[in-house]
């Protein structure tokens, strides 16, 4: 039986070329030039009850004849979307343009189809048709649905190994896709893989990213990946960034701590390393946002509404957040340093202020908040020896706990229905229960925490074990954690219940393995309490 995952990488081919219009003047183009053109596969995203945005990207190939002609003028490309995998029902077409300073990128926001429905998508450019992708659209509204089923990804190193994660996120059965970040890496090629060598940057041994064409190459090689292709093609992704989609640990226009030398910038300087990441960014992915080429500034914190039964909203807590406090080396350091910012924020106040508005005025039974890093207040064992004998990590919301007081305490006094919080960042699976006090183990929680594992980035194996062995005590809230293996989350929503299931693959050195359940847990409505399934 043919899984999804085969069935739509065959379906450009089976399908024929002739729903789509040839273009004459393109008509010497053959088949077999769309594994070049369309070699960064295609993607759907944001879904909206009766809108889903399209994307793709033009690519040049080798570099040939057939690319020169091109590769500097803009490029008509033809759309579809159709109710069955054949395009024999085409429900929506159109053409757009593919620009030359966008990289020849493509942003489809297909409108006019109906809420709750599965759809399949192609594109056709230069007489090459693209594979076809499968999306989603969201409930209608006032729909009271029992079901939402959804993935979470986030921090796909492709230098440290393979992913097979992917291959398995594409074999499931889902609503969206949720990423959270780290969708790329910033540094120079250093890998084991000998086919995972990061691509080559402008400015060599600098070890980050700098100019708008070294992030375009970094994203197209990702996005290069077979993987990463089947999962985006069988589900619309939410995705937002986190830090190394510009560079490790920034804040707001600045630089990360540890940098030295040449690779120290100012803030004036960042801010156009900034703007080209964040232009890569909106090039490279299904996102429907308002792109100002050149701009220091993009805004992609939104909301999503899955009917009655789900709120999404969806945080960005890079570009607006004050620095870390303490100035420690890897932003880790005392916990009282993140106590004492009472001035720190993640998200700024105007975002701050959406989010508290967004989740007053929720219609939902769960309201969900979807951004990078862990809420959770996390006492870690100090590595280096007994003074001091804990540690925080300061670029989580450990280091602007405040800010957390101040929306736990107004997820426990609103009335808002059944708040969780989902996060990533830190390469190792997390399910915990937040409190307005974590040092009162016996208050009940206001919201329930699922922290995913990475597609494929390192946790260090040597916290594993001794975080397990110390949880229970220094950090009771936490209900489960493994640092061991990647993976992903899992979740299924009803009215009564949220069930998270850990899914994850025993290797990431070889681009195929099974995926299995690690663990499953679950929260009644009404409690926030995270339960073994």
């Amino acid at each position: 039986m043919l899984t999804r995952r085969q069935l739509l990488t065959g379906i450009a081919v089976t399908a024929g070329a002739a729903a789509l219009p040839a273009d004459p003047a393109r008509a010497s183009a053959h088949a077999a030039s769309a594994a070049g053109l369309f070699s960064l596969g295609v993607a759907s995203g944001d879904p909206l009850p009766g809108g889903v945005i399209l994307w793709t990207r033009l690519m040049t190939g080798d570099g040939g004849s057939a690319a020169a002609g091109w590769a500097r003028r803009p490029v008509e490309v033809g759309w579809q979307v159709a109710r069955d995998e054949r395009f024999r029902r085409v429900v929506r077409s159109g053409r757009t343009v593919a620009r030359p300073e966008l990289a020849h990128s493509v942003h489809v926001d297909a409108r006019g189809l109906e809420p709750g429905h599965e759809y399949f998508y192609r594109f056709r450019a230069l007489g090459a048709l693209s594979p076809a992708g499968r999306t989603r659209t969201a409930p209608h509204p006032r729909h009271d649905g029992s079901s939402l089923r959804f993935g979470v990804v986030n921090c796909q190193d492709f230098q440290n190994g393979y992913w097979p994660a992917y291959r398995g996120l594409a074999d499931e059965d889902l609503d969206v896709v949720l990423h959270l970040g780290d969708y790329i890496y910033e540094y120079d090629a250093s890998s084991r893989f000998a086919d995972r060598r990061h691509s080559a940057t402008r400015t060599p041994g600098l070890n980050q990213l700098v100019t708008l064409a070294d992030y375009r190459d970094r994203h197209a090689q990702y996005k290069s990946d077979p993987a990463l292709q089947a999962a985006h093609a069988a589900f619309p992704w939410i995705v937002t960034w986190d830090d190394h989609e510009t560079e490790n640990n920034y804040a707001d226009l600045l630089d990360e701590i540890d940098d030295t030398g040449a690779a120290r910038q100012t803030p004036a300087v960042f801010a156009r390393q900034r703007a080209a990441a964040y232009q890569a960014y909106y090039e490279h992915m299904p996102i429907r946002a308002d792109l100002r080429p050149g701009s220091t500034d993009l805004r992609i914190f939104r909301r999503f509404d899955f009917g009655r039964l789900a709120r999404f909203h969806v945080l960005d807590t890079r570009q607006y957040r004050s620095d870390q406090p303490g100035a420690f080396p890897g932003d880790f350091g005392l916990a009282a340093a993140g106590t004492a910012n009472a001035t720190g924020t993640l998200t700024g106040e105007a975002q701050e202020r959406w989010l508290r508005s967004g989740l007053d005025h929720s219609p939902a039974r769960w309201n969900v908040i979807a951004q990078q890093v862990m809420m959770s207040r996390i006492k870690f064992p100090n590595p280096a020896g007994p003074v001091p004998p804990l540690l925080a990590n300061l670029d989580q919301w450990d280091g602007y706990a405040p800010q957390r007081d101040r929306l736990l305490r107004h997820l426990a006094q609103a009335p808002i229905a059944n708040p969780v919080v989902l996060a990533g960042d830190i390469h190792s699976t997390w399910i915990s229960e937040l409190r307005t006090d974590f040092d009162r183990p016996e208050q009940a929680p206001v919201a329930a925490e699922f922290t995913a594992t990475s597609i494929s980035s390192d946790f260090p194996a040597a916290y594993d074990a001794p975080l397990k062995a110390v949880n229970p005590t220094l950090n009771p809230h936490v209900r489960y954690f493994d640092g061991s293996r990647r993976g992903y989350l899992r979740c299924r929503v009803g009215r009564g219940e949220w069930r998270t299931d850990v899914r994850t693959v025993e290797t990431i050195e070889v681009r195929r393995t099974p995926v299995s359940t690690s663990a499953s847990y679950s929260v009644e409505a009404g409690t926030s309490a995270v339960h073994p399934s």
